[in-house]
């Protein structure tokens, strides 16, 4: 049995972690295997990398995130798609795309470090207003990382998730682009979840070799 590794990213005040919860619940109740995890990992790299976030920058921070992921893949994302699993993953290479960009990565080193990472089978970006995100961020008590600034921060990580879009498009991945600004969670969850059952369903009919 093949599962499917999905990763889910977007914006601070896009409400993925929410989101994430209810399409894990969503699809627990359809029968599926889901596994929900997220990056920075919590292994012992992604702590590291989720605790030195602030201090590290630039080419260091992306090396790291980097080394997170893959052993994030040996570690859990493969064993658990492999044993048929719907894997979440609250941020994967999206985020880096956008973030490590924005702090002064070039593409080309991203694309390097990241040669040998899994593309995502399914990659859902979420996106907001910049106003509304800049008052979610505010209502759960303000920016987790020094990459969130309000919503000139929120306005440019837009641009970049759309020309990271492209970016996966161009690669043959899947993507999903879902708006939350006005949609209320659960609505956001129906349509990932919505996404993710026509795709396995497609997959398992007509299956490829990864």
């Amino acid at each position: 049995m093949t599962g499917m590794l999905v990763s889910i990213d977007g914006p601070a005040g896009a409400g993925k972690t929410t989101v994430i919860d209810l399409v894990g619940h969503h699809l627990r109740a359809l029968g599926h295997l889901v596994h929900t995890t997220t990056e920075p990992s919590r292994g012992p790299i992604g702590q590291l990398a989720r605790s030195h976030a602030d201090v590290l920058h630039g080419y260091a921070l992306a090396s790291l995130v980097a080394a997170d992921r893959y052993h994030h893949l040996d570690a859990e994302l493969r064993p658990r798609r492999d044993s048929g699993h719907i894997v979440l993953c609250d941020r994967y290479l999206p985020s880096t795309l956008v973030l490590q960009r924005i702090d002064g990565v070039r593409l080309d080193f991203l694309e390097a470090v990241n040669a040998h990472v899994d593309l995502p089978d399914l990659a859902v970006l979420l996106t907001v207003a910049p106003r509304v995100a800049a008052t979610r961020v505010h209502a759960r008590g303000g920016a987790h990382s020094r990459f969130h600034q309000g919503p000139s921060s929120t306005a440019q990580e837009i641009v970049c998730y759309e020309q990271t879009a492209t970016w996966l498009t161009d690669r043959r991945v899947p993507v999903l682009r879902v708006d939350t600004t006005t949609s209320s969670p659960n609505e956001v969850a129906t349509t990932i979840t919505e996404g993710i059952v026509a795709m396995l369903s497609t997959e398992r009919a007509n299956p490829h070799p990864r």
